[in-house]
Parts: C-alpha cells; sequence; structure tokens
C-alpha cells in the first residue's frame, strides 16, 4: 500500500496527515517538500524533523519519522515497543518512529511532532508553541 491508496481506502488517515502536516507548518521557520519518497517538515528549508512513511520498503507501518531529543528514542522503545520503534536509515542519528495505526491519541502525536521540532530549531524558534 501506498499513500495515495491509504487515503482512497481511509479518509480517516487522509484527515490525520491533513492535520499533521498543518500541526508542523504552524511551528516557526517550517515548509513542506518530498524528501526520499515522502511527505517532510523541514526548519528553513534546510533541516528535516519529520517524515510521514506509508509501508516504507514494505514494512506494513502507517508512521511518522521524527528527530528526538537525546535519549528518547530508547526510553520510548523500550517503555512502548507496539507504538516506537527505530527507523531504518536515521536511527542511528537519534530519530525515532511513532506507529499511526495503533491507536495513536492526537495530543501524543501533537507532542511527538513538538519534541521532533524543539530537537531541531535554531535558538531563535525554540519557544515551546503555546
Amino acid at each position: 500500500m501506498n499513500m495515495e491508496t491509504l487515503f482512497e481506502t481511509s479518509p480517516e488517515h487522509k484527515a490525520l496527515f491533513e492535520r499533521i502536516r498543518s500541526h508542523c507548518l504552524s511551528f516557526p521557520g517550517t515548509s513542506e517538500r518530498e524528501s526520499h519518497g515522502a511527505p517532510s517538515f523541514f526548519i528553513d528549508g534546510k533541516k528535516c524533523f519529520v517524515q510521514y512513511r506509508v509501508n516504507h520498503h514494505g514494512d506494513g507501518r502507517i508512521a511518522l519519522w521524527c528527530s528526538a531529543p537525546p535519549g528518547m528514542p530508547s526510553v520510548l522503545t523500550e517503555s512502548d515497543p507496539d507504538r516506537y520503534f527505530i527507523p531504518p536509515y536515521v536511527g542511528h542519528f537519534g530519530w525515532i518512529g511513532f506507529r499511526l495505526d495503533r491507536g495513536a491519541e492526537w495530543d501524543e502525536i501533537a507532542g511527538v511532532l513538538e519534541d521532533a521540532y524543539l530537537s531541531k530549531a535554531p535558538k531563535k524558534y525554540r519557544k515551546r508553541p503555546e
């Protein structure tokens, strides 16, 4: 399954992606573009902080790949391995995978997005969004 098929068969996932997009673009200095085949969100057009992934190389997941604060990937994957995972390619840079196909609540998704943003944002943007 790819993103287009997912959105055709699941309006809920399309609506969730639009909410994720809106939230990511509400942070100062952010933009969106495709990177490595996935919708990705950047700070000042340079630093990627989130990617939206659907069935990456057949893994069956609908997930966010997010930059994370130091130490958080291991804490999250140990505390909730059903929803958090270390993503390929970027995991060794301190990124975390967060499954959207496991009943995540919006408050938790928003928190993951905010932590990802703050972990990459320059000082001028690091004021926590209200």
